[in-house]
């Protein structure tokens, strides 16, 4: 069987075909890991000639992947860049695209990537009518479907949305993609808690005492809030990026390092985590909503939508039975960061001196995943030429110290190229992408009943409404940002 494969991008028009997967395709060129016979395939509905979408696609290309651009290099890749006007809601131009890319596979047979980086609400209907042509049969070659977040609106449309996938398509034929796991300081996370034999005895209820996941942006919704208004940050961060930090710090060790023993583990998380159940919302939950939102264009006058969230919650099992994970996502917050920091419990006797009424800070590990990625460890040292003064120092670590400025790869590379070689460990599971929405719909549910917390309004750059803290704060915490070593002001 032939091993060329045709990468189909539906949607190519839009930018994150430009801003994302042609400059991490072009990446993935100049490192010689695309396969031996390639073609990139754009499809839509704009009216572009091969070369005037190369064009277009180039300006990506300079802009996103600057440092690695080279003329000579882009018309090398360029080469295999195409494009075929048509409408993905129609069968008859399906069929034709069909046909367009069969003149082009070797006796008709050939490998298939089609990504769907299109509106979701058109995922369900380009399936069917792939289904429909046949183009995801596999009697001529493989064949895998990329589908974007988000993956439906709540648990009933992300059921429907799955049942119609597999009427069509194989689970093993789906890649859902979740750009954060494609980062190489959230694929870390296993490898620094399995391949280091220090940390994984500790990692438990017995040392940990409590987890904190941070996702914050500075950005508002700017000309996004059309699409933005409705969804919020519990459909747009939540349900899916942090959800997935969560379950890679919470997951057991997998069997192996293979794609279905890793899912397993994180769906066992998610089924293990205790729901907030909709009376509950206001004990352990937090919306908020940047002052100046009601006022972008594109937003319903008296809107709701959160755009800050912080939850609680608990995973129901042996290895946490009783440490609270913290989670905090917002737009128009004080800076731009994702982190995981553990706190480790405290010594359960101090026999230094110390003032009266204080103890010594929790030794801390801090995850660093955007923008400085890398690994601090906090712990208590001696203050030279005192007695027994401590003060808390830090070990860290840096990608960019150790591994050069250029090191971190595009997420989107290393998802496309796993997508190349069929490897799904980083894309999430149906049965994951269920339990993740049985976790949140009651959330939702809960904010618009008589059970509600307030909407708490909060000025952009800070760190959201001040009930935050509070939520943390009941339980004795405070939010700490252990990568640049500073609570919430």
């Amino acid at each position: 069987m032939s091993e060329s494969t045709t990468i189909v991008i539906f949607g190519a028009s839009g930018d994150l075909t430009h801003r994302k997967l042609i400059p991490s395709l072009y990446d993935l060129y100049r490192k010689d890991r695309l396969p031996d016979t390639w073609r990139i395939l754009g499809v839509a509905r704009s009216d572009y000639s091969d070369d005037s979408f190369r064009e277009y696609l180039e300006t990506g290309v300079k802009e996103f992947a600057k440092d690695t651009y080279t003329a000579k290099r882009w018309r090398e890749f360029a080469k295999g860049i195409s494009y075929f006007r048509g409408d993905i809601t129609s069968l008859e131009s399906i069929k034709d695209l069909d046909k367009f890319i069969g003149e082009w596979e070797t006796d008709g047979d050939g490998n298939r990537i089609y990504y769907l980086s299109v509106a979701p609400n058109l995922y369900e209907k380009t399936i069917a009518n792939l289904g429909a042509a046949h183009m995801v049969n596999e009697d001529r070659g493989w064949r895998r479907v990329v589908i974007e977040k988000p993956f439906g609106h709540d648990l009933a449309s992300a059921r429907q949305l799955n049942q119609a996938v597999h009427h069509v398509l194989a689970e093993s034929q789906v890649y859902r993609i979740d750009h954060y796991l494609g980062k190489e300081t959230v694929q870390n996370l296993l490898v620094f808690r399995f391949a280091n034999s220090l940390y994984e005895p500790v990692w438990n209820r017995n040392y940990i005492d409590h987890v904190q996941i941070t996702a914050a942006e500075t950005v508002d919704v700017g000309h996004r809030a059309h699409f933005y208004d409705g969804v919020g940050v519990m459909r747009d961060m939540m349900q899916n990026h942090v959800m997935q930090l969560l379950s890679l710090v919470a997951t057991e060790p997998p069997s192996s390092f293979e794609a279905e023993a890793i899912r397993n583990e994180k769906a066992k998380v998610f089924s293990a985590i205790r729901p907030i159940r909709p009376q509950d919302v206001a004990k352990s939950t937090v919306r908020g909503q940047y002052r100046t939102y009601r006022d972008a264009e594109g937003v319903a006058p008296g809107s709701t939508t959160p755009t800050y969230a912080a939850l609680r919650f608990f995973v129901d099992n042996w290895r946490w039975q009783g440490v609270p994970f913290y989670m905090r996502s917002g737009k128009a917050l004080a800076a731009k960061v994702t982190e995981i920091t553990i706190f480790f419990k405290r010594p359960p006797h101090v026999m230094f001196p110390m003032p009266a009424n204080s103890k010594p800070a929790p030794n801390r590990l801090s995850i660093c995943i955007q923008p400085d990625e890398g690994i601090h460890f906090s712990f208590q040292a001696k203050v030279p030429d005192t007695t027994a003064e401590m003060r808390n120092v830090e070990m860290a670590f840096h990608y960019d110290e150790s591994f050069g400025t250029q090191s971190i790869p595009e997420a989107y590379e290393r998802l496309l190229l796993d997508v190349i070689k069929g490897d799904a460990s980083l894309f999430t599971r149906s049965d994951a992408i269920d339990l993740s929405w049985q976790l949140i719909d009651p959330i939702l549910e809960g904010w618009n009943s008589n059970f509600a917390p307030p909407l708490n309004f909060y000025e952009s750059g800070t760190w959201g409404p001040e009930e935050a803290k509070e939520l943390i704060a009941h339980d004795g915490y405070s939010w700490v940002h252990g990568c640049s070593h500073e609570e919430d002001n």
